[in-house]
């Protein structure tokens, strides 16, 4: 039987502050335990397997059916790309430029020029508020709204009737093209938004990421002759390499479907997904009530989704940072995350304790397809968990 990985991105499900938060201002930050008390939180299928069972968590169960493991992220940074890459095997030793004062007037200059727009706004800002304080004098005006955040993000928001999606796409290609080197972002995000006042963003999001300097775990695999399938804003985040398949999302919802579509389908490889909304919907938008919800519903979904894993199947559940919805903060916080994993030829119970990178889930899915891992940093904890 064929060999599947389902690796599950929990895009924000930080447990717990590392030792170094406070470098970024996030002492005190703790995502899981912000909403673990809350009414609206029921993970029954998740505390079985062993979420709370992980180092510093608290309240486990007495046999989890799942290993577990608290990962440590070995990179400079707490944003998604270079969360997710490190997932994949690459480690940023650093972090990516970010513009706290907003981006310098020669960066503006260039964009005005090469798209023939002006530019509004050009400061860290919420993209619900920045719509709501911009909107207007960009549909007056035509300029765009160029905002950022505590990430490496450079943002374009327009009105879908003003700028056509399109064509916000191709602004966001020509800044994309623009940003390298020194100002080489993370990512570059059109945020089209429709309606009046205050209006409302629509989901026709697009991320345009860095392109990873290394090969990551997703083209290791393809080049092995193995399926590497994106689920949501993965193939994004990897500037669409290493992958044969790709299924954008509008949800949580969304994503955790087509997982369970692509998994009732015969397939040899990764299904690499993830459930963004838990970040970009309550994360950011600090609602702690709708993100335990958020949970609670993916929960519900794990517990139909663990009975269609077939005998060579494995279940990986991680995250990328955290994003504490409780702190002042609406940004990504500095945080330890969890691991989970299952399969019938794994072990529950094993306690993998705290891992060194991010990466020891590429290398452990790596050793699982017999797959030479190359330049992908990590340390597979393949043996430590089969039975």
């Amino acid at each position: 039987m064929a060999k599947r990985v389902f690796l599950i991105v929990l895009d924000s499900m930080g447990i717990g502050e590392m030792p170094d938060a406070h470098l970024w201002q996030d002492e005190g930050s703790n995502t899981l335990g912000a909403i673990r008390g809350q009414a609206e939180f029921s993970c029954p299928t998740l505390e079985s397997l062993g979420l709370m069972n992980i180092e510093g968590v608290g309240g486990g169960v007495p046999a989890p059916a799942a290993s577990f493991a608290r990962m440590r992220e070995a990179s400079m940074g707490k944003d998604t790309t270079i969360g997710h890459w490190e997932i994949a095997g690459l480690i940023s030793p650093q972090p990516l430029p970010t513009y706290p004062n907003g981006f310098p007037p020669e960066v503006i200059r260039e964009f005005e020029e090469k798209t023939g727009r002006g530019v509004l706004c050009n400061q860290p800002y919420s993209g619900t508020d920045v719509i709501r304080d911009f909107g207007e004098e960009h549909i007056k005006t035509g300029k765009l709204i160029v905002y950022t955040s505590a990430d490496s993000v450079f943002q374009i928001a327009a009105h879908e009737d003003v700028v056509p999606v399109a064509e916000l796409y191709r602004y966001c290609e020509i800044a994309r093209e623009m940003l390298t080197g020194t100002h080489g972002v993370g990512r570059v995000i059109a945020r089209p938004f429709a309606g009046e006042h205050p209006f409302t963003r629509t989901p026709r999001r697009h991320d345009y990421s860095l392109t990873p300097p290394k090969k990551t775990l997703p083209e290791y695999l393809l080049e092995a002759g193995l399926s590497s399938i994106s689920v949501g804003k993965i193939y994004d985040i990897f500037a669409g390499r290493g992958f044969s398949e790709s299924h954008p999302t509008v949800s949580n919802e969304d994503g955790m479907n087509k997982t369970a579509a692509i998994a009732a389908r015969d397939f040899e490889g990764l299904c690499f997904t993830n459930l963004v909304d838990f970040d970009m919907v309550f994360g950011h938008r600090n609602d702690v009530v709708g993100y335990a919800r958020a949970m609670t519903a993916f929960d519900a979904w794990l517990k139909e989704f663990l009975p269609t894993l077939q005998a060579e199947d494995l279940l990986i559940i991680t995250a990328d940072h955290g994003c504490d919805p409780s702190t002042p903060s609406t940004d990504h916080s500095r945080e330890y995350t969890p691991m989970l994993i299952r399969g019938k030829g794994i072990c529950g119970g094993v306690d993998l304790g705290t891992r060194s990178s991010f990466a020891d889930i590429a290398a452990t899915i790596l050793e699982y397809f017999g797959v030479e891992p190359g330049d992908t940093a990590g340390k597979s904890f393949l043996r430590e968990v089969q039975k």
